[in-house]
């Protein structure tokens, strides 16, 4: 059996390798292969005999790429969205179709609370006096949600899909508690908050499409102070209509991890944001190999084999496996934590100073190891201490 696999998932080697080697019926007795590819210049040529593909966010797959290759039995994307996947092309052709929702969830959330982190200290901000507008309410947005409550930071979530889900469910069966409680908002309301955090899919098209979300309508709505995170798709904010906004003097604090037209960005933006980097926010080693987990937990499953691996068998320990602390939590303490862990300020830095050297793409191909909370264990020297360090993900004994 031949995997295609893209050059920058995790572990991908150590996941798949002994799957190659299956007889399985698909390839009869050829000899396997596990053969990396760059996500972007991906061709037909190249996969015409993968019976496998397992790719990022930046492989288109439709027709175009899988014209020539008449054996595929699985695609996998090791991301969460699907919109550079044409599922109706794949469903035609009967080609199983697997990608990792809420892979990278859990490290989007430490993106934006890293920014948060470095913005509040920056303009001397009391982050428990914020309120926080989510605007998605799936993986992403759930896993941000529960590091705010942890911190008793008030949020609202906007999510028209999901607040009709949930409405439609209570309809169905009156004295079910549905499993989703929250309470939605609408988009308005997430827009008056002092932080708008957007983790919504490209969506084009339908009752609720996202591409565009937040152009020039909604862009003058906000208010001088407050502050506006992208760390989902490029196409949610015009780029466009968002420059036009600062370049007229508003005061808006901007963080862009994603950019309209990736890997092209709008550079005259960029020195408006506070914090820019190059679509990594996803790019814990942990949320990437997740992703290579899931789809080898699929493919296992796909050839009826039960799963030998986890991930757990590959993660080095951190740099700083584990600490000790001797205070009760407050906001300077979780700005040291943060920041041990991970400090966004260093992939902006990296961004500013080496985007027109090495390209968006090579930034992401060659960035720097990072771990997610978890990775370190948080010891409290006191019983009495309390343990907002845990509820927000970090590891205890």
């Amino acid at each position: 059996m031949k995997i295609y696999f893209d050059e920058n998932m995790p572990f991908a080697k150590e996941f798949f390798s002994e799957l190659c080697h299956l007889n399985n019926g698909i390839d009869g007795e050829e000899q396997g292969e596990l053969v990396p590819f760059s996500g972007r210049t991906l061709t037909a040529a190249q996969v015409a005999d993968a019976d496998v593909l397992l790719v990022r966010s930046i492989t288109q797959v439709n027709e175009q790429l899988l014209h020539l290759n008449d054996k595929i039995s699985f695609v996998g994307s090791a991301t969460i969205g699907t919109d550079h996947i044409d599922l109706n092309y794949l469903a035609k052709r009967n080609i199983t179709f697997h990608s990792a929702p809420g892979c990278n969830a859990i490290s989007v959330a430490e993106y934006v609370l890293s920014a948060l982190v470095v913005l509040a200290e920056r303009y001397l901000l009391t982050l428990s006096s914020l309120t926080v507008g989510i605007v998605g309410g799936g993986n992403t947005g759930t896993r941000l949600s529960e590091k705010l409550t942890a911190l008793g930071i008030e949020h609202k979530i906007c999510d028209p899909l999901l607040e009709r889900k949930q409405a439609e469910k209570q309809k169905q069966d009156k004295s079910h508690n549905p499993t989703d409680q929250r309470h939605y908002v609408p988009l308005g309301d997430v827009l008056a908050c002092d932080v708008i955090s957007l983790h919504v899919p490209k969506v084009v098209g339908g009752e609720h499409p996202t591409n565009k979300l937040i152009n020039a309508e909604n862009l003058a709505l906000l208010r001088e102070d407050q502050i506006l995170i992208s760390a989902c798709r490029g196409d949610v904010i015009d780029n466009h209509a968002l420059l036009a906004l600062k370049t007229a003097g508003h005061g808006v604090k901007i963080v862009l991890d994603v950019w309209q037209g990736e890997p092209d960005v709008l550079e005259a933006l960029i020195p408006y944001t506070e914090i820019a980097t190059a679509h990594i926010a996803g790019y814990s080693l942990e949320g990437k190999a997740r992703g290579s987990e899931m789809l080898y937990q699929a493919l296992c499953q796909q050839l009826a084999i039960t799963p030998k691996y986890q991930l757990a068998n590959f993660l080095p320990s951190a740099s700083i496996p584990a600490i000790e602390i001797n205070q009760d939590f407050n906001q300077i303490l979780l700005n040291q934590l943060v920041k041990m862990v991970y400090d966004v300020r260093r992939d902006d830095a990296i961004f500013r100073q080496q985007l027109f050297v090495q390209g968006f793409d090579s930034l992401r191909k060659n960035y720097p190891v990072r771990r997610e909370f978890s990775a370190v264990t948080v010891n409290l020297s006191s019983t009495t201490y309390s343990d907002v360090p845990h509820r927000l993900g970090f590891n205890k004994n």
